[in-house]
């Protein structure tokens, strides 16, 4: 999505469509019920306006046209009548008798007054035209029969049921709304006129009521007027909620849009690792506010980020130039970390590593699988890989709640130093001049397989000899000629015994050899073999000799390896006694019987 449609996306759906459509759903139903109730209130008043001058032209009418009948011009009310029909907007105009005939159209009223008189004191008009007996234009059912009796009078036939009666209670005029042949809405007014008592010197005082005079207007007019006004209210609606939604959009985008704008796009700076960039300090209090702190949040997220930039590198730095490989994957068990010197020790690249997975670094899942879920485990397993003695920390990482964020494998190349160990073990075993093992391995070997051969009932000899004349080699040609001698019959010794045999040097000239396994005719065999050997070699043209004393299990029973080793040491004291250069061998002890006494 290129800026234009993100602008426009961002348009629709951002802060000034919801404000906008908030505001102008809030105007259309506040303003909308505000009309509606205007319409309804206003429609009342014209309607009410219009009654009242209904009302007020038919009483004018009533009032006329009981002047005339006063002033005795009773002629004049037919014309009366017909110029009132020609008022605009006056559909009908009648005088009603209250039988509901229409009057002034006849003789009726004018013999019906000379007869109360007793004489002719009205004239007759010469060509009488009955009226016909209904109120037209009037959409009301008649009666067939007189709604009642009102003084002497009864409802007449034509006048709406009640009507009537409710005149002549009243005293005020009915209105009644309907519509003509083309649904046009028109109005008709009943106006009572009343039968007072300055009328009772020609009619008969039997009823309250003379007449009714009905007027019948259209409504079209008005009702073209209030839906000019209704379409005026519209518009100026329409523009007012126009005009307030284009304020309120100015507002928004003024106030709130661009300072947001100023803000999201220096968070999108900052988000994109520009950390410098700051939002200018403008708009209205709480915007003001806004960029200050974000600008101060910007200036702490720089300082954290340098902080951990340079933690980071540091931490880079220790990682690539540590001697130890490392290895650290992520929660979900692949690799994200190879340091240089992992690809060293595994002999392989960063790739293979990520590929073969954390389980496959030394070849063997189930061990490291093995090491990962060993919880308890702090001390390094040791093993050989690659030609090389590596010591492997192996651990799944747990967060505070206790789920595995990753795991991490520490490889130490200890090769030089088992090494150096192995060395140093066998210095501390070996003596130095000659090679062979000195008197502390002696005394534990020999301890070993002493128990071992009194355990399984197994063979063991011990050879125990010394340098004849020793003091000799020391007093006639020093004692780098006596250190010759030893290093000598040493070097004999390493090649004649066996690799399970332990020769040692027990002490000055004297030299011990175990031989697990050997019994007493093996030991002379090979005492006297090397005694042979030694006879035969030449040391600086001179000639060695040697004394040997054998001591064998189970030809003696002797219950420690210090009495074993002290019968051999006895058979030497033999073969020394004897004449040396020769092989003695120690025998088992019979006791002395003990002498009895004479009878």
């Amino acid at each position: 999505m290129n800026d234009a449609q993100s602008r426009k996306s961002g348009w629709f759906s951002g802060i000034r469509a919801r404000i906008l459509l908030i505001t102008g759903l809030s105007i259309l139903i506040g303003f909308g019920g505000m009309t509606l109730f205007y319409f309804h209130q206003d429609d009342a008043v014209i309607l009410a306006q219009g009654k009242r001058t209904m009302g007020l032209l038919a009483s004018g009418a009533s009032a006329g046209l009981q002047t005339a009948m006063l002033s005795g011009n009773a002629q004049i009310a037919h014309d009366y009548v017909d110029n009132i029909k020609r008022v605009p907007n006056i559909l009908d105009f009648q005088i009603l008798r209250v039988d509901g005939r229409v009057a002034f159209r006849d003789n009726q009223t004018i013999d019906a007054v000379n007869a109360f008189l007793g004489g002719e004191h009205f004239t007759r008009r010469p060509e009488a035209v009955r009226a016909p007996a209904e109120l037209s234009g009037i959409k009301a059912s008649p009666i067939g029969a007189p709604s009642g009796p009102i003084g002497i009078l009864t409802g007449p036939v034509g006048i709406p049921p009640g009507l009537l009666a409710e005149l002549a209670r009243t005293n005020q005029a009915t209105f009644e709304f309907s519509t003509d042949a083309d649904s046009e809405p028109i109005l008709t007014v009943f106006q009572p006129i009343q039968n007072r008592e300055e009328c009772h010197g020609c009619h008969a005082k039997d009823s309250p009521l003379r007449g009714v005079i009905k007027m019948t207007t259209s409504l079209a007019a008005m009702k073209g007027e209030i839906h000019s006004a209704r379409a005026q209210t519209l518009g100026v609606f329409g523009l007012g909620v126009f005009f307030i939604l284009w304020l309120v959009y100015w507002a928004i985008h003024r106030l709130v849009v661009v300072p947001v704008g100023r803000i999201t796009r220096a968070m999108e700076e900052v988000a994109g690792g520009d950390m410098t960039h700051q939002v200018p300090v403008l708009g209205s209090e709480e915007f003001v506010r806004m960029a200050r702190s974000f600008n101060l949040m910007s200036a702490e997220v720089e300082k954290s980020h340098k902080g951990l930039q340079n933690e980071r590198d540091k931490l880079t730095t220790i990682i690539l130039s540590a001697r130890e490989g490392i290895i650290v994957t992520d929660q979900t068990g692949r690799v994200v970390l190879v340091n240089p010197a992992a690809e060293r020790l595994l002999g392989k690249s960063a790739q293979d590593i990520s590929e073969e997975g954390f389980v496959g670094l030394l070849d063997d899942p189930g061990y490291m699988e093995g090491l990962l879920n060993s919880h308890d485990k702090v001390m390094p397993e040791t093993v050989v890989y690659n030609s090389r003695v590596l010591q492997v920390y192996a651990a799944t990482i747990r967060a505070v709640d206790g789920h595995p964020v990753g795991s991490a494998a520490l490889l130490r190349d200890v090769t030089s130093e088992k090494r150096l160990e192995e060395r140093l073990r066998q210095l501390s075993y070996t003596d130095g001049l000659t090679g062979l093992l000195n008197r502390r391995r002696l005394d534990e070997v020999l301890a070993d397989e002493f128990d071992r051969a009194k355990r399984y009932h197994l063979e063991l000899a011990v050879l125990l000899f010394d340098v004849d004349h020793f003091k000799k080699f020391n007093d006639r040609h020093g004692h780098d000629q006596g250190d010759r001698v030893l290093q000598a019959i040493g070097s004999e010794m390493r090649h004649l015994f066996r690799a399970l045999d332990f020769p040692c040097r027990f002490g000055g000239e004297e030299f011990c050899v175990i031989m697990p396994n050997t019994g007493r005719t093996g030991a002379l065999q090979v005492a006297e073999r090397l005694r042979e050997r030694v006879e035969l070699m030449k040391v600086d043209a001179l000639t060695v000799t040697i004394s040997i004393g054998v001591a064998t299990l189970p030809l003696l029973d002797v219950p420690t390896p210090e009495a074993l080793l002290k019968a051999a040491d006895e058979a030497l004291y033999e073969a020394k006694q004897g004449g040396r250069n020769q092989v003695c061998n120690a025998t088992p002890r019979i006791p002395r019987a003990e002498s009895g006494t004479g009878s």
